[in-house]
């Protein structure tokens, strides 16, 4: 009998916040016809305009038994009047599992459903979130997290991430990779995969530490102290700390690890480097600093994160005609 998948969106939701979900199911259901029946539904039903200002029609929210639930996000889910109607019916709502993307894990919240439980979202709303829901144990680097029957995930792209992993979790990994193939994707992005901060990325929220990022990206491998960063800087250590602090949301302490992360993953997954050469070359210095540090942002060591990208690169056969 085919799972039933009800996507709830709002208006002002995230476009790929459904359609990057609802793509993987279709997919999947087309590799093996019969798994999925997909239904998009919202407050009222009808059009519901985008945060882009495109549609998708949606019928009403209506009581029923569902085997999934996914909640899509947009920045209006924190606010919009029509959020209480969707978090009373997730709170009446009969489904195996329920589950989210980006800022719907805020209608989860709200409804009580994620109160003890781990969760993620976008890392931009992490602190939001905390302030507003304080029962919830919130990992905001995870890529996605699964809890029991509950599943959360990061911000857009992450919701394909999580509807590979329910693919996986109800079809097998066979079905899920070639779900991949066919989407073109990494299949599939770890949970425990850190959301890389995109201030950090940028340099901060207004650009203002940008040449010191890539300066820091070029030396990687050297010594990287608050005092060396605040001389490249040309500021006091204690000054270029709170500055920087204020301007990307981290220390530069933790600047440093993330960049030294994004190089030594990129080079465990695509590379035949030993796991020590990449310690050093990445700054860790030996491996054992590298592993806690993986441990701490991934929930994987690189030996795990190494053999997932080893089997994704492994050929599959094409689906049948």
């Amino acid at each position: 009998m085919p799972r039933a998948i009800s996507v709830i969106i709002f208006p002002g939701f995230q476009l790929m916040d459904a359609a990057g979900p609802v793509a993987a199911f279709e997919i999947a259901d087309r590799l093996r016809p019969g798994s999925y029946t997909l239904t998009l539904l919202a407050p009222g039903g009808g059009q519901v305009a985008s945060s882009s200002g495109l549609s998708l029609l949606a019928a009403p929210l209506e009581d029923g038994r569902f085997d999934t639930v996914m909640v899509s996000g947009g920045d209006a889910a924190r606010s919009l009047p029509a959020a209480r109607e969707i978090v009373g019916w997730l709170q009446r709502t009969d489904a195996r599992r329920i589950a989210s993307v980006c800022s719907g894990a805020f209608l989860l919240a709200e409804a009580g459903l994620l109160d003890g439980r781990r969760a993620t979202t976008h890392w931009a709303s992490g602190d939001d979130f905390s302030r507003r829901y304080p029962k919830v144990k919130l990992e905001a680097e995870r890529i996605f997290i699964r809890d029991g029957d509950v599943w959360t995930s990061a911000g857009i792209s992450a919701g394909v991430d999580l509807a590979l992993a329910l693919i996986e979790d109800d079809l097998g990994p066979e079905v899920a990779r070639r779900t991949a193939q066919q989407l073109v994707v990494h299949h599939r992005r770890p949970g425990g995969q850190s959301q890389f901060s995109a201030l950090v990325e940028l340099g901060g929220r207004t650009g203002r530490f940008e040449p010191l990022i890539a300066w820091m990206r070029e030396h990687i491998a050297e010594p990287l102290t608050v005092e060396r960063l605040a001389d490249r800087a040309a500021m006091s250590p204690r000054h270029f700390a709170r500055a920087f602090a204020a301007e990307t949301g981290t220390t530069p302490a933790k600047a440093v690890e993330r960049l030294r992360l994004e190089v030594a993953r990129v080079a465990v997954e695509t590379s035949h480097a030993s796991l020590d050469r990449i310690a050093e070359t990445a700054g860790f210095g030996e491996p054992g600093r590298m592993r806690r540090a993986f441990l701490r942002a991934f929930g994987h060591p690189p030996q795990a994160l190494r053999r997932a990208a080893r089997s994704a690169r492994s050929p599959v056969p094409a689906p049948a005609p």
